[in-house]
């Protein structure tokens, strides 16, 4: 290798795990905050968050918009308190089936326990019946204590971190653990594959019972919110009936959530942990955040549409998923789409030396593109956005994030399966030879 190639290759290298772990490390807690104040108090128009910044400097006016809430509030803690030990008791003491998830590098195989659906409708019955019937408090308590839980969450996810990162250089859970040799990567890419704390499993925790369950919660609130003020809208109502059918879909498949490329390879750390934690809180209900104050009643045939397409591209996106799980629960012993299934046996050998195979289904959905299902899934984040028409953009940030992230996912998969399966990777992609829409990409 010439010095010119070396001298660019460490360029890349501190650019991927120094600057790009750095920017996001400092930027995203801000634009939560960004997103919350632009929505609640300019209209979700990022022009007038601009003037703002033309007619105070970009410092001071995040000072404004942040320090209130930096730390919090004694009420968001006592919320945030009582949400985790409930998500937590549930998560341990419901009943449900041991699930095992995939082998991991080292030959770890974690476990979990599979009641994910049934927390997820005992959260919803506690919160309905404790503020609609007990009346203990209002419907809209997370709406008006928003930016307080904001502030709150953001303190407790970056010590966690802090945390996990300290646990995995001297406490590690099991041998699937490692450090790059720079702190700053390892604190946003985490240490530990799949730390557990008291015997909960974190990841499960953080992305599954506070992250998505988080998400039901507060755009029922948001939308209790609007009723409160003007009276509940139809794009309000097939905004929140589709994310919660969304939100349903996602724990009904919980154990195959638990075999994805989010749990099978991404670290405990700020990326996944501070991201479960804050940023599905903050951006991933902006477009409910957006309907509060932007009421508006659809014709009923175009309301009718919006929320057939989405969710059917829900239940195309669950179709799919399901797909996967019978041929792998099954090893192949089963049929898709009344034949049966194409399948490749991907050879690969774990960082002991233990040779494994896993199952790869090429019919079906997944004989369309090797990530066809990614499609469905950006359709129905459209269809619960669209609702709040097109006046700002601020409402479809989130759908245009999740094409990013999943168009990234996609490569980032192909990537690591093409190193971990080998010419078994390519024989695939000859049957499927298509990452995400057929003759596109």
């Amino acid at each position: 290798m010439s010095e010119a190639e070396t001298t660019v290759r460490k360029r890349l290298n501190w650019l991927r795990n120094t600057f790009g772990p750095l920017f996001l490390v400092l930027a995203c807690p801000p634009t939560v905050f960004i997103f919350w104040y632009t929505n609640v108090y300019l209209g979700g128009s990022f022009s007038e968050f601009w003037d703002l910044i033309s007619q105070q400097g970009f410092i001071n006016t995040l000072y404004q918009i942040w320090s209130p809430y930096f730390f919090g509030s004694p009420t968001a803690w006592k919320m945030i308190a009582v949400f985790g030990i409930v998500e937590l008791f549930l998560m341990r003491f419901l009943p449900g089936k041991e699930f095992r998830g995939p082998i991991t590098p080292s030959g770890n195989v974690p476990v979990y326990k599979s009641n994910g659906i049934l927390a997820f409708t005992t959260t919803l019955t506690l919160f309905c019946f404790a503020s609609f019937y007990l009346q203990l408090f209002s419907p809209t308590i997370i709406y008006d204590h928003f930016p307080e839980l904001l502030g709150a969450l953001n303190c407790f996810s970056l010590f966690f971190c802090l945390l996990l990162l300290i646990k995995g250089y001297l406490f590690p859970s099991c041998s699937d653990v490692g450090g790059s040799g720079n702190l700053l990567f390892d604190y946003y890419w985490g240490m530990e594959l799949y730390p557990r704390i008291l015997g909960w499993d974190v990841k499960m925790f953080t992305n599954c019972r506070f992250g998505m369950m988080g998400w039901s919660l507060i755009i029922l609130s948001f939308a209790a919110k609007q009723d409160e003020l003007y009276g509940i809208s139809n794009s309000m109502i097939i905004a929140v009936c589709l994310q919660l059918i969304y939100i349903s879909k996602f724990f009904i498949w919980e154990t195959g959530y638990l075999g994805s490329l989010d749990i099978m390879h991404d670290r405990a750390g700020f990326y996944i942990c501070w991201g479960c934690l804050v940023w599905i809180p903050g951006i991933y209900t902006s477009p409910a955040m957006y309907l509060v104050n932007h009421p508006n009643d659809l014709n009923p045939y175009v309301a009718s549409a919006i929320f057939f397409i989405g969710a059917a591209s829900i239940l195309t996106n669950f179709w799919a998923d399901k797909q996967r799980q019978s041929v792998r629960a099954t090893k192949g012993q089963c049929t898709i789409w009344g034949r049966p299934p194409v399948l490749t046996y991907a050879n690969y050998t774990t960082s002991t030396g233990e040779k494994k195979q896993n199952i790869l289904l090429a019919s079906g959905w997944w004989g369309v593109a090797r990530h066809f299902h990614y499609v469905p899934e950006i359709v129905g984040a459209f269809c619960w956005t669209v609702p709040a028409l097109f006046v700002n953009f601020l409402p479809y940030f989130y759908v245009t994030f999740l094409t990013l992230l999943l168009l990234d996912r996609a490569f980032r998969d192909d990537r690591r399966c093409s190193s971990k399966y080998g010419p078994d990777w390519l024989n695939y992609c000859q049957k499927v030879p298509y990452k995400i829409i057929p003759y596109v990409i």
